[in-house]
């Protein structure tokens, strides 16, 4: 399927009724996914939880934000999962300008109340936000921790140490990173190694040595590998990305998909979330059948040989 490269800002004037007509139950779905290991695993999830539930069902892997969500949009693709606070914001630069005031929080009801906002003129419904939330987070050596017993940032920010933080080299501005460590924990952020978000380079920084501490995200799940530990965000600085299925309203905002999906929210956690990427990017198992054997274990799915769905690309 070729995904619309041009689309508009929303739905087309022709196509504006379909904001507020009654959700739609088409029952041959397409589901979106990013094209990295964790959109992957939830889009096969969904798939599943779908096939259950009698739709028909299909994958296509959008790499970019910028054509996967104008597809949301047209109904070129009718689920998405998607980050409550990252989507949100994203939704208000594109109605309101890149130098809008963002919208996300780490209050997850104030995220939530934005992001139906913004997307309910789009035709798009936002379902329930699960539990599993991956946010941005911060990792020392477990032997940093131990030797000057930190167990959160604001335990980072009491000790006075100067440190050197392996991200992105966007952090040097991004609130949420070394500018919100300083200002909302009082961490001595010296200098930013751009080695970017999570990535092995950035991480042996830390291993090594050479820096002390490393911007990854909560659902990160070599840090075992690197002898890494996450320290705790406990002055919340950032924002509720929380995992939300985004819907095409006019092909599946009806309650056949919500009550399929919604299945998933009180069960899947950060942890299991942290731990289905590794089966993925560590034990190098394909994400149908970690996602199955996930469903089937936590009792959200028969154990049946189903197909695993088509990627379409």
């Amino acid at each position: 399927m070729a995904v619309c490269a041009g689309c508009g800002a929303g739905p087309a004037l022709e196509d504006q009724g379909e904001v507020t007509a009654p959700p739609g139950d088409s029952r041959r779905l397409t589901v979106g996914s990013a094209g990295f290991t964790e959109s992957d695993l939830l889009a096969q999830m969904y798939v599943l939880l779908l096939q259950d539930a009698g739709y028909g069902t299909k994958i296509l892997s959008v790499t970019n934000r910028e054509l996967y969500e104008p597809a949301l949009e047209r109904g070129q693709i009718d689920v998405v999962p998607e980050y409550a606070a990252t989507f949100a914001d994203w939704l208000n630069a594109k109605a309101h300008g890149p130098d809008a005031p963002t919208v996300g929080s780490p209050d997850r009801a104030a995220t939530m109340t934005a992001l139906r906002a913004l997307a309910a003129p789009r035709g798009l419904t936002v379902l329930d936000p699960g539990e599993a939330v991956d946010q941005n987070a911060f990792a020392v050596t477990a032997v940093f921790a131990a030797e000057h017993g930190l167990k959160t940032l604001s335990d980072l920010g009491a000790t006075g140490l100067p440190v050197r933080l392996a991200a992105g080299d966007e952090c040097v501005r991004r609130p949420y990173c070394a500018p919100g460590l300083k200002e909302v924990y009082g961490i001595d952020v010296t200098a930013v190694d751009p080695k970017g978000v999570g990535t092995t380079p950035a991480k042996q920084a830390v291993q090594n040595g050479q820096d002390q501490l490393v911007l990854t995200t909560t659902t990160d799940a070599t840090l075992d590998e690197f002898g890494l530990v996450l320290l705790a965000d406990d002055r919340n600085l950032q924002n509720a990305d929380h995992i939300v299925p985004v819907v095409n309203r006019a092909r599946a905002g009806g309650g056949g998909v919500t009550g399929a999906l919604g299945r998933l929210n009180p069960v899947l956690t950060t942890e299991d979330l942290a731990h289905l990427n590794e089966q993925v990017d560590s034990w190098r198992r394909l994400p149908q059948d970690v996602a199955r054997d996930y469903l089937v274990g936590k009792g959200l799915l028969r154990d049946r040989p189903d197909r695993p769905a088509r990627s379409a690309r």
